[in-house]
């Protein structure tokens, strides 16, 4: 009897060496699988990180070379008003003058189309 309580014993002890084992061997894996996701997280922020970097790079290479059309266009405009302003001041006394002559004196003339009624 006593070698056949021995032997339970040594299964009951082996199986819970086993049972350690196994729960052992679920906390280093739970441990890797928590490891792995904090890795992917960081490498996930890293190229995050790295793509907005790039992304404000590339943003600001457009909208600055935005800005500097934007300005060139507002001293065209600037530039053209200023002509079209001083060509004005200097043109609008004769231009006035022109107009003033072509409709006040009025010369009567018969159309060459006109045809008499006969």
């Amino acid at each position: 009897m006593t070698s056949q309580s021995q032997g339970i014993q040594q299964l009951l002890q082996a199986e819970k060496r086993a049972k350690d084992k196994v729960e052992e061997a679920k906390k280093r894996k739970g441990k890797r699988l928590k490891q792995a996701k904090e890795e992917a997280i960081a490498e996930i922020d890293h190229y995050r990180l790295q793509r907005e970097k790039e992304f404000r790079n590339k943003q600001t290479n457009v909208m600055g070379s935005q800005g500097n059309l934007s300005a060139k266009i507002e001293e065209q405009t600037t530039e053209t008003i200023r002509n079209l302003t001083s060509s004005y001041h200097k043109n609008m006394e004769s231009m006035m003058k022109k107009l003033l002559n072509t409709i006040c004196d009025i010369n009567p003339e018969v159309h060459p189309n006109f045809r008499h009624a006969v």
